[in-house]
């Protein structure tokens, strides 16, 4: 099959600009975090402008060609991974994002159960999507079937419901095109 981000990743940057992600650094709260790991993270394009809050920052992707392109970031470490496979033991890290990369996964409820195991009791997962609800964002959508990307866009709400089984804190947060779930995991709750 076609390996869309593969063949985007030397021009990705080109035309899907980096800009300092204010919204998701305020809702990450980074702190007290120490590692991050920046889940379908591609070239790091996001991450990159956290390498100076955390001591470390890790980019799993399942593109070997968008992480080659995120050895141009210092601070950044790339790891080649399927997001529903982590290879990372239970508990690794004190924040998780997940940047405009929920609708690329092939199993988002095994994406969910795998970012819940890896992230350390107190931590954050804040996952950044595109608002489905928008009509921008349909038309998106539509352009990523038509691609043959095999995309899968969730509403904020559908995003927590992923969620729902874990005792976890929740809460979702929009704004013009985009939408942020941020879970929770209480002290003590695995």
């Amino acid at each position: 099959m076609f390996d869309h981000f593969n063949f985007l990743a030397p021009m990705y940057e080109i035309f899907i600009k980096a800009k300092p992600p204010e919204k998701l650094a305020e809702l990450a709260d980074l702190t007290s975090a120490k590692r991050l790991l920046d889940a379908g993270g591609g070239t790091g394009r996001i991450s990159q402008y956290f390498s100076d809050q955390v001591d470390q920052i890790i980019v799993a992707d399942l593109s070997f060609q968008m992480l080659t392109e995120s050895l141009s970031k210092n601070g950044l470490y790339p790891v080649n991974s399927h997001s529903e496979i982590l290879p990372f033991p239970d508990e690794s890290f004190d924040r998780i994002i997940m940047v405009d990369a929920m609708h690329h996964v092939c199993d988002q409820s095994k994406t969910a159960q795998e970012l819940w195991r890896v992230i350390k009791p107190g931590g954050k997962i804040v996952i950044e999507e595109p608002n489905i609800q928008t009509r921008g964002v349909k038309l998106i959508a539509l352009a990523e079937k038509l691609a043959l990307m095999r995309s899968h866009f969730l509403s904020g709400q559908e995003i927590l419901e992923l969620f729902s089984s874990f005792s976890a804190v929740t809460a979702i947060y929009k704004e013009d095109h985009f939408v942020w779930v941020v879970v929770e995991k209480g002290q003590g709750k695995s």
